[in-house]
């Protein structure tokens, strides 16, 4: 698959887990984890009791109408495991799993305005994002959990 996983700017994970600031200037807040909460750095559900962090942050470059900030939770702490594959993650449906039964999908152009949105079962994710390969104006694609609309992870184009 010709797309490459992008979680959290790691200067904003640095800053907001050192500084305790998030990407808007704002407090971040520290907390336990009920469990389940989406870990945006790990792509990996929060354990009950684990500390995490609550943060604003945006996921696009470029100052633009389709910028938006929105929450994000990340470990209090560096993570030690590794990251799962993009098809690992797409394969993992149910409880438990970091993006659920299904996802919202979104294709952005070099511009990063909103191309294609689509919202589908976890499992098919894969197929559409074969399919956007063959069109060279879409930059990158964004993964959003559908029922807050929040951030999951960003894909960018492979070169």
């Amino acid at each position: 698959m010709a797309w490459q996983l992008e979680t959290l700017d790691p200067v904003f994970v640095e800053r907001a887990r050192r500084e305790g600031v998030d990407a808007l200037g704002q407090p971040a807040q520290r907390r336990p984890a009920e469990g389940g909460e989406p870990f945006r750095d790990a792509l990996r559900r929060a354990r009950p009791g684990e500390t995490l962090i609550l943060a604003g942050y945006s996921p696009f470059r470029q100052i633009g109408p389709y910028r938006e900030y929105g929450p994000v939770f990340l470990a209090a702490e560096p993570q030690q495991e590794p990251l799962p594959g993009l098809s690992s993650l797409l394969s993992r449906a149910g409880e438990g799993a970091y993006l659920g039964e299904s996802v919202a999908l979104r294709a952005y152009d070099d511009e990063q305005s909103m191309l294609e949105a689509v919202l589908l079962p976890t499992r098919e994710a894969e197929a559409t994002l074969a399919r956007w390969e063959a069109r060279p104006e879409i930059a990158f694609a964004m993964l959003r959990f559908p029922a807050h609309g929040c951030y999951a992870l960003r894909l960018n184009r492979s070169e």
